[in-house]
């Protein structure tokens, strides 16, 4: 089981560690709402490129301000402490930026995964990844499943 990391700070300390003892970082995120097969199968794709996932997390104001949503269902607590429930999840931090920009240049993830709606040349963070000496992955299924599909279906339940 993941651990939750309250603090950048804290989280840098101990990705140092692990990068000293030989693992190879992985970097996910994702605003894991409702979660649902497709996110699965993404963070197992993360997974299996390297040694240490970790997971960021956008907090409330930055999934509503990304202009997905009006507002969440699952508040970022609930959501950090459910993605660090699966198995394959190593680390799980929550962020309160527009991108994950800041996270990617103070970790330096070895690996930045990304879901297949993305290709390698597109991923807005390439650049600042390709900058330290990262690569850039594309992981997880067809983008057949989205928690806006999952709220539509359960509104025409109702």
């Amino acid at each position: 089981m993941g651990r939750v990391i309250e603090a950048l700070a804290g989280l840098k300390g101990i990705i140092e560690k692990e990068k000293r003892a030989g693992r190879k970082i992985v970097f996910g995120n994702g605003c894991f709402d409702l979660l649902h097969v497709g996110h699965v199968r993404y963070l197992k794709g993360a997974k299996a490129l390297g040694d240490i996932l970790i997971v960021a997390v956008n907090d409330d104001s930055s999934v509503t301000g990304l202009g997905k949503r009006k507002r969440v269902v699952t508040p970022a607590n609930e959501r950090a402490e459910i993605i660090a429930a699966i198995d394959c999840v190593d680390y799980v931090i929550i962020f309160s930026e527009p991108t994950v920009e800041n996270l990617l240049r103070t970790l330096q993830p070895h690996i930045h995964a990304k879901g297949t709606d993305y290709t390698e040349e597109n991923v807005p963070e390439r650049a600042i990844v390709q900058s330290y000496g990262g690569r850039v992955a594309i992981v997880g299924d067809p983008k057949d499943h989205s928690t806006r599909d999952l709220i539509k279906t359960i509104k025409e339940l109702s």
